[in-house]
């Protein structure tokens, strides 16, 4: 484990990863010109995220899926072929490398065999539930965790995962519920060895074995993608990736409809089996980030936005401990961005409350004129070019839209340039017309 500022303030531990990652510590350049061009793209970042002002706005592209797509194929082919993921990425890279200041790596075109053998069942993607031409892997809802078993999770979650929830989620582990409780084994070790006499058990050993082997498989491509990318002088900023704890359940857990159906009919159980999976995030989100010697994570929320529940449901149920987990992030010296999907704009005065430079919001469809004022002062902005825009728009489409953006958001610093979504099927030239939108707009 990095512990990189251990003993320190929070501020003195942000700004000791933050001048690592700037200076490119441990990257191995390919030239003085690489190193000279990321040290440069890594200020400006950094600048933006701690609301000052760079040479000018940063921009990060919304590329999605676009380089599998670009270079001829799809996204089954990127989550199959992992020679073609990062040939095809390292062409992107190659061929857009004055048009970015950020570089997003291909860890989220999942390994397609990986899930095979797993049968896992939370996903579809093309060629597993979706035609072949889809461009994104899509999630598969349920109630994995049935009305009546919080008391089974706040007893034991370790042994509520290993034995009731894996196995729900994916068809090749379902034997791993013929485990014995974890605690059965205090007296008598060797009692775990009883299960694996039976055949279906070793085969879903066997299983995640396999898994294991596609998933390093995957992981070299990926990390090689990674490696290169800052090499040939692009930051990579996050740490890792978790959710919000009413996310875990609403996603994962229980479903749209069953954590809904909870808020009613059984609040203080989910607010029960909340507060304790706060804590786990707090403590699985400090290990990754020291882990991987990273300065920020980033959280998509899902269920936060002013669509699907009231103000007094969000203050109740979803902002106390996604605000307790950012706290104690904040407290170890670690930055956080959060994606909030959908709209935030009657979110705005509960999400500002931050010391000033600790936390960055990417909007997708908030106003960000309301935005700028109430949250702007304490914290980053990014987005929010409508992807739609991106796809079907001109380039001209695009640069006003950036233009427009940068000058609501961008005065006093603390705003990157990007699209409110991901868009895998933007046109080559709007990619670039966003680049040339700070360029031309965008000085300081």
């Amino acid at each position: 484990m990095d512990n990189t500022g251990a003993g320190l303030v929070p501020e003195k531990k942000r700004d000791e990863r933050l001048k690592r990652w700037v200076a490119g510590s441990g990257i191995n350049f390919r030239s003085a010109k690489a190193r000279k061009v990321y040290q440069e793209r890594a200020a400006r970042i950094k600048d933006a995220l701690l609301i000052r002002e760079p040479d000018r706005v940063p921009v990060m592209l919304p590329i999605g899926n676009f380089p599998l797509y670009h270079y001829g194929g799809n996204l089954k082919e990127g989550m199959y072929n992992y020679t073609f993921l990062r040939r095809a990425w390292i062409k992107f890279i190659r061929e857009f490398y004055d048009d970015m200041d950020f570089f997003q790596s291909p860890g989220l075109v999942y390994s397609g065999t990986m899930l095979e053998i797993l049968n896992y069942r939370l996903y579809k993607w093309p060629g597993h539930g979706l035609r072949d031409h889809f461009n994104s892997h899509q999630y598969v809802e349920g109630e994995y965790m049935k009305a009546d078993e919080y008391d089974a999770l706040l007893k034991d979650p370790g042994d509520f995962t290993m034995r009731t929830f894996i196995p729900r989620v994916s068809e090749a582990l379902e034997p791993l519920q013929k485990l014995p409780p974890f605690m059965y084994l205090l007296d008598s070790p060797l009692r775990i060895v009883s299960p694996f006499t039976m055949p279906e058990v070793r085969a879903a050993v066997k299983a995640l074995s396999d898994a294991g082997k596609e998933m390093a498989s995957w992981q070299k491509s990926v990390m090689s993608v990674n490696r290169h990318s800052m090499e040939a002088g692009f930051p990579v900023t996050s740490g890792g990736m978790t959710t919000a704890p009413f996310d875990t359940i609403g996603d994962s857990l229980r479903g749209t409809q069953g954590i809904m159906m909870d808020m009613y009919r059984q609040p203080e159980k989910l607010l029960e089996a909340i507060d304790m999976i706060t804590g786990i995030t707090i403590e699985q989100t400090i290990s990754m980030v020291e882990n991987s010697a990273g300065f920020t994570v980033s959280f998509p929320l899902h269920k936060g936005d002013d669509s699907f529940m009231s103000d007094k449901q969000f203050e109740k149920f979803y902002w106390p401990s996604l605000k307790k987990v950012i706290d104690a992030l904040i407290r170890e010296g670690i930055m956080v961005l959060l994606f909030a999907e959908g709209r935030f704009n009657r979110r705005l005065e509960y999400i500002k409350d931050f010391p000033k430079g600790w936390v960055t919001w990417h909007f997708d469809q908030t106003d960000m004129t309301d935005a700028k004022k109430i949250v702007g002062k304490t914290c980053c902005m990014m987005g929010n070019v409508p992807s739609s825009v991106m796809c079907t728009g001109t380039a001209g489409d695009v640069k006003e839209w950036c233009r427009k953006l940068i000058e609501t958001c961008a005065p006093g610093g603390g705003y990157i340039l990007s699209s409110g979504a991901r868009a895998t099927e933007a046109k080559p030239e709007n990619f670039r017309a966003m680049m040339e939108a700070a360029l031309e707009y965008g000085i300081y």
